[in-house]
């Protein structure tokens, strides 16, 4: 059986599946999930596969109330526990509040906030388990800057603020409704490079400004957003809780 048994949401490319090689290694046991990107999932699982873990794909809409706690029995069933879950999956959406239509909104409540809450809940009891029984059990969301930074001169992602937001919120909740057994954090990335072929809310030529407005000058990749996954799921975040790490290269201070 792995020592490290992890769930990963939104994990066929970009952050989530940064995260995955990043903690990939003998001993460990990832679920890579994924919407609909299933070639991209099982390139993912293929590379955890060569770093010596066990890896399976699972998939399914976390816009669906059912599919968080089926992805966390299918895991479990696969490993036989968790001890950590990573809730990466999200979008950005940048329809302002003049324009937006309640569909627009549901989706990334949906998606984001929801499907948190609804991931924590079915993982809860597992992650508890682990950390009652001496593992290193952890509930990490990658939230977004956008739910920080609001100026006349930025970009402003209404609904998906407002998700990601709440999202943060949750993680202080679980913080204090999990301790001493599991830790809960939030990761924050800036601005961060996309794969190639991934959606973008921002077209090209406002790279060139939003670059003049980050203090290390250089978008962020996904593996610097990993590495802070990484470290907070490690023996590293042992002694941190409910706390949101921002990795933006300083837009937000």
């Amino acid at each position: 059986m792995a020592e490290r048994r992890i769930l990963i949401t939104g994990a066929s490319s970009g952050i989530g599946a940064a995260a995955a090689r990043a903690m990939a290694g003998p001993g460990v046991a990832i679920a890579v999930h994924c919407r609909g990107n299933r070639a991209g999932a099982e390139a993912v699982a293929t590379d955890l596969r060569a770093a010596g873990a066990e890896a399976v794909v699972l998939t399914g809409d976390l816009t669906e109330p059912a599919t968080p706690a089926r992805l966390v029995d299918e895991a479990v069933a696969a490993f036989g526990g968790l001890e950590v879950v990573v809730a990466n999956a999200g979008f950005a959406d940048r329809t302002q509040i003049g324009a937006m239509t309640d569909e627009n909104f549901a989706r990334s409540a949906d998606t984001i906030l929801w499907g948190f809450m609804r991931l924590a809940r079915a993982a809860g009891p597992h992650l508890l388990r682990a950390g009652e029984a001496g593992s290193a059990a952890r509930m990490i969301a990658v939230s977004s800057f956008v739910a920080h930074l609001f100026r006349t001169d930025a970009a402003t992602f209404p609904a998906s603020a407002a998700a990601k937001a709440g999202v943060e919120a949750l993680v202080r909740s679980l913080a204090i409704e999990w301790a001493p057994h599991v830790t809960v954090n939030a990761v924050v990335p800036g601005f961060t490079q996309k794969d190639p072929g991934a959606h973008v809310a921002l077209e090209a030529p406002a790279w060139e400004a939003i670059l003049a407005r980050i203090p290390l000058r250089r978008l962020g990749q996904p593996a610097d957003v990993a590495a802070a996954v990484a470290f907070l799921a490690g023996v590293g975040g042992a002694y941190i809780t409910g706390q949101a790490l921002h990795v933006s290269g300083g837009v937000v201070i």
